[in-house]
């Protein structure tokens, strides 16, 4: 109606007054929906206020989500096309791992739908803060966001020069990460070599466990372990794991800043230079 009203003036008056000629900025979304964890929080960190609508039901989890309290305060959703459609969002956020038959489904519904990489390192989440920031209409938060993560960031690269000390990650299943995935990024930003790049498993693998206690790494970094029984934990809980952390410190991840790629990865890296500098000074 802005638009239609704006041309007609222009019509009226016969000239080619400033911006007459010129499109009409698209209203930012009012109805933003989120239905991916990683996109919850970045779309939590920068929406304006009554513009998120709702996150998936996994943001209010404090086992996967730094935001569980601020999840707390919206609708969640499970994912579901059903659900979504009758919410009437204008703008949905979903990620990479995100179910691509639910994305065409949208789509064919005239739902806008914006798709998010998985961010596997500082570049891909830099360049997610600032795309949330562009299809929010929220830019100018973006950019103060951003300004406070490569501060803080900043504030954590001190590794010394020369041989730097080898980490291993080790989690559920015998999983290990490396530097290609964003896992591994937050060991290298803490100071570490990572044991599974010279085993050859930059983008992750499965680690056998004599492979892991023959490659002797200085630190080990242990994986959650969640409630209940599942036989994929049981090897954390390993004789020879024990006996390789006896004499040689271990970290436990939290999941949480360790799942997405946002400024909460901090924390993680911080926790992890705390442990490279109680080596150094040991030695």
């Amino acid at each position: 109606m802005v638009g239609r009203l704006r041309l007609a003036a222009c019509l009226l008056a016969g000239l080619a007054l400033p911006g007459c000629l010129q499109p009409a900025a698209a209203d930012p979304p009012r109805r933003v929906l989120s239905m991916n964890l990683c996109t919850d929080q970045l779309a939590m960190l920068l929406a304006a206020p009554g513009q998120l609508v709702s996150v998936s039901y996994l943001a209010r989890d404090p086992a996967a989500s730094t935001m569980a309290e601020e999840a707390a305060r919206l609708p969640v959703n499970h994912g579901l096309v059903e659900e979504i459609f009758l919410a009437r969002p204008d703008l949905v956020l979903a990620g990479g791992w995100t179910a691509p038959g639910a994305i065409r489904l949208l789509e064919r519904l005239d739902v806008p739908v914006e798709v998010f990489p998985v961010e596997t390192d500082i570049a891909g989440i830099r360049a997610n803060i600032r795309r949330m920031g562009e299809v929010l209409d929220r830019e100018p938060q973006a950019e103060a966001l951003l300004a406070r993560f490569d501060a803080d960031l900043a504030r954590l690269a001190d590794a010394p020069p020369g041989p730097r000390p080898r980490a291993a990650l080790y989690e559920v299943n015998g999983y290990s990460s490396g530097s290609a995935t964003l896992a591994g990024q937050i060991v290298a930003l803490a100071g570490f070599d990572n044991v599974a790049d010279t085993l050859g498993l930059p983008a992750g693998g499965v680690l056998p466990l004599e492979t892991l206690l023959l490659s002797d790494p200085d630190l080990l970094v242990e994986g959650h372990r969640y409630p209940g029984q599942a036989r994929g934990q049981e090897v954390l809980d390993h004789p020879a794991l024990k006996a390789l952390t006896r004499d040689r410190p271990a970290e436990a991840m939290r999941d949480p800043e360790w799942i997405c790629g946002n400024p909460f990865i901090l924390r993680a890296v911080a926790q992890l230079r705390k442990a490279r500098l109680a080596l150094e000074r040991a030695r």
